[in-house]
């Protein structure tokens, strides 16, 4: 078989239908199956798990009867090769769940053939694109009423903002709904670094370091970021050892 192996799921006949048309008429895309509830999708995924041939994407409607798009894709990660997500729906208020589950995309309804593209090139690129080794993260945006994903290897500094965090770019910045700590987890191990109560950095993008009086700053572009002092030696460890091995910018 070649292209990708998907899987739509949408208890709306009529949305499930014009989505496996879009889909099925991308070169990218092999065989599409179809399910119209959470529980019909799980034995259709283990069937293809039986007979060798894994779903590798399911676009998944979120408010559905029964079993609805969220838990049925957080039962999605816990497969041992979990297949990849992409939600389609007709709300918006979903992008933090999300963001947590690693979708590939969000898609609004209706569904343009031009996003949905896109979509279809996140889920054929993860399979290559790495970021330091490992897979770049995205995180949904709002962005004039409509939903973006931007990635974390384009994020150069985050900074808290109440419950909320700014992601800064050379683009500009995003407001979203997600603690920083919660980005701190996730991607510490991409080369984001904690340097101060309010800040998360891209240890990449730092270009200066100054000590002056104790005190720590780093330079990310035009934008000088504060040190805190438990966090300064570390930080100053880190960015040696980068410039030893050639790697600093």
């Amino acid at each position: 078989m070649s292209g990708v192996r998907v899987l739509a799921v949408d208890d709306e006949l009529p949305a499930l239908e014009d989505l496996s048309y879009l889909l099925r008429a991308d070169s990218r895309i092999g065989d599409v199956l179809t399910a119209r509830d959470g529980a019909a999708a799980l034995r259709l995924l283990d069937r293809a798990i039986a007979d060798g041939r894994p779903v590798d994407a399911v676009f998944l409607d979120i408010r559905m009867r029964g079993l609805d798009g969220v838990v049925l894709g957080r039962l999605l990660t816990q497969f041992t090769r979990p297949p990849k997500i992409v939600f389609v729906t007709a709300y918006d208020e979903h992008a933090v769940d999300a963001f947590e589950l690693k979708a590939e995309d969000y898609l609004l309804k209706p569904v343009r053939p031009e996003r949905l593209g896109e979509a279809i090139r996140r889920v054929c690129g993860s399979r290559t694109e790495t970021v330091a080794g490992r897979q770049a993260d995205t995180i949904p945006v709002e962005l004039g009423g409509v939903t973006r994903f931007v990635s974390s290897a384009d994020v150069r500094y985050v900074e808290a903002q109440g419950d909320y965090a700014r992601l800064h770019t050379a683009n500009g910045s995003h407001l979203v709904r997600i603690p920083l700590a919660t980005l701190e987890e996730r991607w510490g191990s991409s080369g984001f670094l904690r340097v101060h109560r309010s800040h998360l950095v891209a240890v990449k993008h730092i270009e200066e370091l100054h000590i002056d009086s104790g005190k720590c700053v780093v330079r990310v572009g035009e934008t000088e970021i504060p040190v805190s002092r438990r966090h300064t030696r570390e930080l100053r460890d880190l960015l040696v050892r980068r410039a030893r091995r050639g790697d600093a910018r």
